[in-house]
Parts: structure tokens; sequence; C-alpha cells
């Protein structure tokens, strides 16, 4: 795994970049860390997904606010008032214009990779990157392939730019995995979404975890469900491995 820095329109996003050993070429993943940012779990989480063939970017989306090693964020709590302000902040800062810039600048930095095959990359999101990983997709529609998102929140809401909304512009498959029990994604939400995705014509898997929490594939979290975690790699193995170029 490798330092990089990527230029955006708005600065200079820091990253991580992990690739297969190896000579050869493979399709690349942007892997969108949970809101508690790029740490060592999203490093091994990263290497996991590499170690099947693929380029993996683990792109520090706070970049704006600092390095990730400088935001201080990887080991703060819920259950601090102030920590919850910041980090809700962070996430709100991250408006539909940047994160198109965000994403432009990552898939420009896989496309000029030697070692980076095909056309089409693929994104997964965790907890709110879940809605960025759509976003990216709706955005950008030729150059996603694949969109995987675990315990994302706020996919189907009441908000002008729900995510749920984008999908006439999507033209990646896509997997959705919830948790039964998570505030930021509640039954009714996850029905909505589900229509909008039978409504959209895309292929797409959307699935409920009965007993899971919100962060359920993070390890060292406490919702951490290593059963359903290896649910989850199992489907970005399988969804990754179909739908980009190998």
């Amino acid at each position: 795994m490798q330092d990089v820095d990527i230029k955006t329109a708005d600065g200079v996003m820091d990253a991580k970049l992990v690739r297969p050993e190896g000579p050869g070429a493979w399709p690349a993943v942007i892997m969108l860390p949970d809101g508690f940012g790029v740490r060592p779990v999203f490093e091994s989480m990263a290497r996991q997904l590499s170690s099947q063939g693929f380029v993996v970017l683990l792109p520090n989306v706070f970049y704006r606010d600092g390095h990730a090693s400088r935001l201080e964020i990887a080991n703060g709590s819920f259950a601090d008032e102030a920590f919850r302000t910041r980090l809700y902040a962070l996430i709100g800062s991250l408006t539909p214009a940047r994160q198109k810039v965000d994403a432009a600048a990552e898939l420009d930095f896989l496309a000029g990779l030697p070692f980076v095959k095909g056309q089409k990359a693929g994104v997964a999101g965790y907890c709110f990157s879940g809605g960025l990983a759509v976003r990216m997709a709706a955005d950008f529609p030729d150059r996603i392939g694949a969109v995987a998102s675990s315990h994302g929140g706020r996919l189907a809401t009441d908000a002008p730019d729900s995510p749920h909304l984008l999908l006439g512009d999507v033209k990646a498959e896509l997997y959705f995995g919830h948790a039964d029990q998570d505030g930021s994604m509640p039954l009714a939400d996850i029905q909505r979404l589900e229509e909008a995705l039978r409504a959209s014509g895309l292929k797409f898997r959307s699935e409920l975890y009965p007993g899971a929490l919100h962060g359920y594939s993070v390890e060292g979290r406490p919702a951490f469900n290593a059963q359903v975690a290896q649910t989850h790699w199992d489907r970005l193995f399988d969804l990754f491995g179909r739908t980009l170029p190998r």
C-alpha cells in the first residue's frame, strides 16, 4: 500500500492505493470510508478487496479539512456531543458539487495508472458514503460499472438531493446491504429505495440483515458482525468480479 496525493479543483486529496502482487493490469475500485475516515481498519479492508484482483483507491474524503493523519476522528464516539457536531459538519460539507469534483479527480487519477484495466471502475461506500457512491455513479455513468453500499444511511429521504432520486442517471449494477437496526436507514426508507430501484430498470440487489447494526462490516466497531461482514465481502467480490473488466 502506498500513499498518494490527488490534485483536485479544491486542493490536494491524500489517499491510499493498493494493488495486487505481480505483473499485470487490474480493474479499479474506489473504497469510500465511513464517517470515521481513513484508518488502519479501512486500509486492511482495501487490502482484502485488492487481494481478489483489484486496484483499490482509499481516499480521504475530508481532505479539505486536513490530512487523514491529522483529522483525529478515527477514535471518536457518538456519545460525545462535540464529536457528533464536528462529524456531521464534515459530512455536511460534502455538497453534491464537491462530491463531483472529488469523484472526477479520483477517476482521472486511476485512469492515468498503467496498471489499471478498463474504462469503468467500481465504488464501495459505507455508512454515509453509500450515498456518495450512488451519486458518483449518477455523475459519471459511463465510468462507474458497479456500486456497493453497505449499511448506507439516508439513501431515500424527502430531501431534494436524496440519492434515490439520482437512479435515473445511473448505468451501473448496484448492491445494497442494510442492517435491520439502523436508525439512518429505517424500513420505510429501504422500501422507498427499492421502489425507486425497481422503477429504474437497473440490475440490483438489496437485502436486509436481521439482527445487524449500523456499521456491521467494520471490524473494531461495536456493531461489527463477523457473519454479516463475510456476506458483505462475498457480495462485493461477486459484484465487482462480474461487472468490471478482468
